[in-house]
């Protein structure tokens, strides 16, 4: 099992997308392309801090979402690595490109992150959701 971290992220301040958001997807395109294997670490928070200029909650809630995902786990006093089950070109892969896909019409369309994360959340809750 590699423990060094093997991920070097970047921020486009100009895309109009969260900075958590970028994080996040770096590292899901780095398991699709097998950049990242199961078992490998990512950069500790002070690490992410010294590569690029950026708050670290902004850091930690970006390795929330992906431990949501499903895509790492924290090991207390160790750092945060890819799941063992990950592996590029499984079945969330087809899935996950669907997603991203979907996201980019729906901000192409003017629909804001709030609403489209209302909308997913109204999703996985089996509820209905309003237009507000």
């Amino acid at each position: 099992m590699n423990t060094q971290p093997t991920m070097f992220f970047r921020l486009d301040l100009r895309s109009g997308v969260a900075p958590y958001r970028q994080l996040v997807a770096q590292v899901l395109n780095a398991v699709d392309e097998n950049r990242l294997r199961a078992g490998d670490q990512l950069p500790s928070v002070r690490e992410v801090v010294g590569q690029i200029t950026i708050n670290p909650n902004t850091v930690h809630r970006a390795y929330r979402e992906l431990e949501h995902l499903g895509l790492v786990e924290a090991r207390a006093g160790l750092g945060t690595f890819v799941c063992a089950h990950v592996r590029p070109g499984d079945e969330l892969s087809d899935l996950r490109a669907g997603l991203q896909r979907w996201m980019r019409e729906a901000r192409e369309r003017g629909i804001t992150d709030t609403a489209l994360e209302s909308l997913w959340r109204g999703v996985l809750d089996n509820r209905e959701v309003t237009n507000d």
